[in-house]
């Protein structure tokens, strides 16, 4: 290789190199329950720091907790980690609890801000119901020792970080500190960067590292697939998704051939399934909210003076309470939310099958058919057969008794281009 051609190389490498590998600190902000979507956001967030050699990873969390499972992935993923983790639970007023406070334990650092508080960790059963004695000691147990595999391995005060699990207790920043669960205490990002920087710390397993916060600060967001489906998370959002898109779906039911109805809640359902297919679901609740629908379509039906109604708006409300199993109450729905949906949603689907079913059982006065039982007037003598005049227009007629020019009729028949007429004087039997 000539030299001019190593210089070249060189110089690419020099130039291009800084691009992929700036040695700065990379930063992601959770702020929501931890569910599916934060699994891959900071498991993602690694990866990017690993391929963008980043000295760190800044995790600024502010949750109220959420699933176990996608609680054991992230903790897996912060403790493999080949970047140093840094959790600062931030802003001011912040918690990092339950689900959010094994995070923070797992990091290499945990810091928090004044006025924040973590903790609360003790177990709770999906749906909030109650169990067993023994299942319960042994959920309690597993996560204690899940606890103590973190804590330990971390330095940490294995003692205190367990009482968060068997005895629910939360502590402040300065309790969290004092007693060896946290690592330093920062006002702001850039003081807790400005500390660290330097510092040498034990990491997971158990290598010495020298961190390096001086560089800037690179933020890393949730890519757009990512946005829409923690936006769909919120139980209270794939509850109203669904129930808007089963409404147009009925819609297009009563109104065959409407089209819009039926592809707005074609796409609405699917952007529900996507939700509920993450979200802990319990299908019962599910089919709860299907009957809630066939007890509307059966009150515009029948005369139950709103029986039927109630029973659907109170199956919807059910339905849509018990429909995810969350741990916490930010993974579930809200009574607000079900019965704000849920007594509309009632109403205007009973008003619209009423609507259907009355339009059904009007006599047609469109076309045809629409003539049977109009008033016209014979435009020449009928003996049998003649011209009358009916609707604006003139027809062959043949009447069933003799009627002569100028006199009324009336219509009993549609045969074709001909009326069957009788005169407008004989009663037309009720039906």
């Amino acid at each position: 290789m000539s030299k001019a051609v190593r210089r070249w190389l060189i110089t690419l490498v020099c130039l291009f190199v800084p691009l992929f590998s700036f040695a700065d600190v990379l930063k992601i902000t959770v702020d929501d329950t931890i569910q599916p979507i934060s699994d891959e956001f900071i498991g993602r967030a690694i990866q990017q720091a690993k391929t963008t050699n980043a000295t760190a990873l800044l995790i600024t969390m502010r949750t109220p907790g959420g699933l176990e499972s996608s609680t054991r992935n992230i903790v897996a993923n912060i403790l493999a980690s080949p970047v140093p983790v840094i959790i600062y639970v931030s802003p001011s007023g912040s918690r990092a609890a339950s689900a959010g406070f094994f995070i923070l334990e797992s990091a290499d650092v945990a810091a928090m801000a004044p006025g924040t508080n973590t903790g609360a960790a003790h177990p709770v059963t999906i749906g909030g119901g109650q169990m067993d004695e023994v299942m319960k000691q042994k959920i309690t147990n597993d996560s204690a020792a899940f606890m103590r595999s973190i804590v330990a391995k971390r330095g940490r005060n294995v003692q205190v970080a367990e009482s968060a699990v068997n005895d629910s207790k939360s502590f402040t920043d300065k309790e969290a500190l004092d007693q060896k669960l946290i690592d330093i205490v920062a006002s702001n990002e850039q003081q807790l960067l400005k500390d660290l920087n330097g510092r040498t710390i034990t990491r997971f397993d158990g290598t010495k590292v020298t961190l390096n916060t001086s560089g800037a600060v690179h933020e890393y967001n949730m890519t757009l697939r990512q946005e829409i489906l923690n936006w769909l998370m919120d139980p209270n959002m794939a509850f109203v998704i669904l129930a808007i898109g089963l409404l147009a779906l009925y819609v297009e039911f009563n109104h065959p051939g409407a089209i819009v109805p039926g592809v707005v809640g074609f796409f609405f359902i699917v952007l529900a399934v996507f939700a509920l297919n993450i979200l802990p679901v319990r299908y019962s609740a599910l089919a709860l909210i299907v009957l809630a629908f066939v007890f509307f379509a059966l009150e515009a039906k029948f005369t139950s003076h709103g029986a039927l109604a109630i029973a659907g708006i109170a199956s919807l409300t059910i339905g849509a309470l018990l429909l995810v199993d969350g741990p916490i109450p930010q993974l579930r729905v809200h009574l607000w939310t079900a019965l704000s949906v849920s007594i509309p949603l009632g109403l205007i689907t009973a008003f619209l099958m009423m609507i259907a079913i009355r339009a059904r059982r009007n006599k047609v006065t469109t076309g045809v058919e629409g003539l049977v039982g109009e008033i016209g007037t014979a435009q020449t003598p009928l003996s049998p057969d003649g011209k009358v005049f009916v609707h604006g227009e003139i027809w062959n007629a043949h009447s069933s008794a003799p009627v002569v020019a100028g006199e009324t009729v009336r219509v009993r028949k549609v045969d074709g281009l001909k009326l069957e007429v009788e005169p407008g004087s004989v009663a037309v039997p009720t039906r």
